[in-house]
């Protein structure tokens, strides 16, 4: 079933929702829901099995919690379910704890536990004694406590993958599916900015008759970039792009963990204020990262694509790919920390004669046109060639096969990635 957008709802007050719950919204500033809440809103209020694609920063994560909230409110005084909402990294679970956060104020509001890596399992087991209206949880750590019998599983009612691409990536596949046959909700639920085809295979067997809501479209905010420059001399051109007065704070990601802590020391070095982000910090070293973005102390912040899933901050006005991302996927996430909350931003790629044909693979799977710039003083040595990406069937590029020296990078850069996203949960 596809449901297609309408203008049904005007503003919050129009949802079948508990009044509490619209004056939270009016304090906050919010009146009129987005696309992807006006459309989920009476879905998921119906117990409907959804796959919901939408960009990021269209408001997905209220889009889901505003009925579940009201479920709850509505339930007072009654026995009450448990909304279990399943991401991929810490930071989201810190994320989603501070969204709930917002409406703890109504009377009778609801009670939320936190399960991720990085704290006291015990400190943890103790927030599920006498249950849980919202469950937020890592993989890994869900598994753990599952493990101590820590938490009623006849009492899940609902289901969420957030993020559900991510969750259904190798890095977490072996656990999605021990996680998939512990519970047997009424109903469940998979968010995310971008699908790929094994997700949406993948989808069939995790949801019952679906109703699919795909909303996703080109983030037109976004001011797409590629300046063609020289490997060697990206470090040399990105301190340059700084002395322009680069907007700040710019968020740059880096193909692996040591590559993003040696940018940043460079970056510090050359008395930009710059952090780093990726998932072998603590919790606690990366919730003070998150911090210092937020408060506007950071001019630059160097993050492996840990940092793609897990940032919420809506001025960010650019994003820079110092190394591509893998995938299209995570393209997508990358740009989508920019031109958050109607604001506008800027997605700029540096590229050498090795990503070229990549980032041109990247543009033919969008369907956009990235132009091609060059900044005085950093004209690549080596012609870069325009390139045609023709799929070979395997989601290769033909005529464009890797050399020894660059399988054994690409090799290394999966492993560093692989070992980041391990610790994240």
């Amino acid at each position: 079933m596809l449901v297609i957008f309408n203008e049904r709802y005007m503003s919050f007050n129009a949802f079948a929702m508990p009044s509490s719950l619209t004056q939270v919204l009016d304090q906050l500033g919010l009146q009129v829901p987005t696309r992807v809440q006006q459309e989920l809103f009476p879905v998921v209020v119906e117990g409907r099995d959804v796959l919901v694609s939408a960009n990021t920063g269209s408001g997905k994560t209220l889009a889901y919690l505003l009925p579940l909230l009201s479920q709850v409110l509505a339930s007072a005084g009654k026995q009450r379910a448990c909304t279990l909402v399943v991401v991929p990294t810490r930071e989201l679970v810190g994320q989603l704890a501070k969204v709930l956060g917002d409406f703890a104020q109504i009377p009778g509001g609801c009670k939320v536990a936190t399960l991720a890596g990085g704290s006291s399992i015990n400190t943890q087991l103790m927030q599920l004694r006498g249950g849980a209206d919202f469950i937020l949880a890592t993989p890994g750590r869900l598994l753990d406590v599952i493990k101590h019998n820590g938490i009623d599983k006849s009492s899940i009612d609902v289901l969420v993958l957030d993020e559900a691409d991510r969750l259904l990536d190798e890095g977490f596949q072996d656990q999605l599916d021990e996680l998939i046959a512990e519970f047997r909700p009424r109903q469940r639920l998979m968010v995310s900015a971008t699908y790929s085809r094994k997700v949406r295979a993948k989808a069939g067997w995790i949801l019952k008759n679906p109703v699919f809501l795909d909303l996703a479209t080109a983030v037109e905010q976004v001011r797409h970039r590629a300046v063609e420059v020289d490997e060697q001399r990206r470090k040399e051109l990105l301190l340059f792009l700084f002395e322009q007065d680069l907007a700040a704070p710019a968020l740059i990601f880096a193909a692996d963990r040591r590559g993003a802590e040696k940018l940043a020391e460079n970056l510090s070095k050359a008395s930009i204020k710059a952090a780093v982000l990726h998932g072998k910090l603590s919790m606690a070293q990366r919730a003070n990262v998150l911090r210092q973005l937020e408060d506007g102390d950071l001019q630059a912040l160097v993050a492996t694509d840990l940092a793609a899933r897990g940032i919420d901050v809506p001025s960010l006005p650019v994003v820079i790919n110092y190394d591509l991302p893998r995938s299209v996927e995570l393209y997508t996430h990358r740009i989508g920390r920019t031109a958050r909350a109607g604001l506008t931003g800027e997605a700029i790629s540096l590229v050498d004669i090795n990503s070229e044909a990549h980032l041109a693979l990247i543009e033919k799977r969008l369907n956009i046109s990235i132009p091609r710039e060059q900044i005085e003083g950093f004209e690549p040595k080596n012609a870069l060639q325009r390139v045609v990406p023709l799929n070979d069937g395997n989601g290769g590029i033909k005529g464009k096969r890797m050399s020894k020296k660059d399988k054994l990078r690409a090799a290394a850069a999966r492993s560093a990635g692989h070992s980041d996203e391990s610790d994240s949960n």
